[in-house]
């Protein structure tokens, strides 16, 4: 076997980007080079990689997000795209990723992933601790109003597409208390891979909304505007005759709602390292648009 060779933030490259997107579509059924086409993958996303005869073999993505925690803003790294190829597995090439990472990130506040199952012993090795995330949900109380005002948006359109992400760079953060902003990035990977068919422009509160009904349930899953939002207004345009609950995919931010709140038993964990001493709040939910 070659030495491998290190590289990082390669994506003009494009023979390592398509070995990227070719290992990333073998390991996980997702390729990134719609997103990159589309100009979203930036700087904000780092890709560090082993290369062997110019083929990716092996990475670990950093992405530049900075948490909102308190109102405060915190400087943090997400890892994503944790992958090896088969033929490259048990070589401790993960490991050596993760060590370069560290190191170069060893100034930040929080660095943080989300792991599936089967690589929940593989973080606390490297200073991460497991966090339990909430869900946050609302029983059906009010009436649905009519004449809606609601539009829907085209995820395959990129004049649809241009105007979220212009909407997106300049939102708030959709909960002071726990949030994230300089993810419409990550928002556009969303849009464009997995709610495509699921966007909306709410013309009175000049708000982009992701959302699915599923049966008795709406699950939203982004509000993204530049100015605040009343929640009841806006989900009263939004829920059909049939809703009788609806699930949050982020942190809401209203005092008044009867808001419930359970842990969240998704299949991936969250994964912290903790490197300034934040003081995280006691429950909360990270928006799943900026999940990488």
């Amino acid at each position: 076997m070659k030495e491998l060779v290190f590289a990082k933030g390669y994506q003009e490259n494009e023979l390592l980007r398509k070995s990227f997107n070719e290992l990333a579509s073998s390991i996980f059924g997702i390729d990134f080079e719609v997103w990159y086409q589309h100009g979203f993958w930036t700087e904000k996303y780092i890709p560090y990689s082993y290369i062997e005869y110019g083929r990716v073999v092996a990475n670990v993505s950093v992405n530049l997000v900075d948490l909102i925690i308190d109102n405060e803003k915190k400087q943090s790294v997400q890892i994503g795209t944790v992958m090896t190829h088969p033929d490259y597995r048990n070589q401790g090439l993960s490991k050596k990723l993760m060590d370069q990472v560290l190191e170069d990130y060893k100034d930040i506040d929080l660095m943080y992933l989300f792991a599936n199952q089967s690589v929940l012993d593989f973080y606390p090795k490297f200073g991460f601790k497991e966090y339990e995330e909430l869900q946050f949900s609302l029983d059906r109380s009010f009436e649905a109003k009519n004449e809606t005002g609601i539009r829907k948006l085209n995820g395959r359109n990129v004049e649809d597409l241009a105007f979220i992400y212009r909407l997106a760079a300049g939102r708030l953060s959709g909960s002071a208390a726990f949030g994230t902003h300089g993810t419409e990035e990550l928002l556009m990977f969303y849009c464009l891979m997995v709610f495509n068919q699921d966007l909306y422009y709410a013309q009175d509160e000049q708000a982009v909304v992701i959302m699915q009904h599923e049966e008795d349930t709406l699950h939203l899953y982004d509000i993204i505007n530049k100015g605040k939002v009343e929640l009841i207004t806006i989900l009263m345009k939004l829920v059909n005759k049939n809703t009788a609950k609806v699930v949050f995919h982020f942190q809401p931010e209203d005092d008044v709602l009867p808001l419930k709140t359970k842990v969240d038993k998704s299949s991936n964990v969250l994964f912290i390292k903790n490197l300034t001493g934040v003081s995280l709040p006691n429950g909360f939910k990270h928006p799943l648009t900026s999940q990488a």
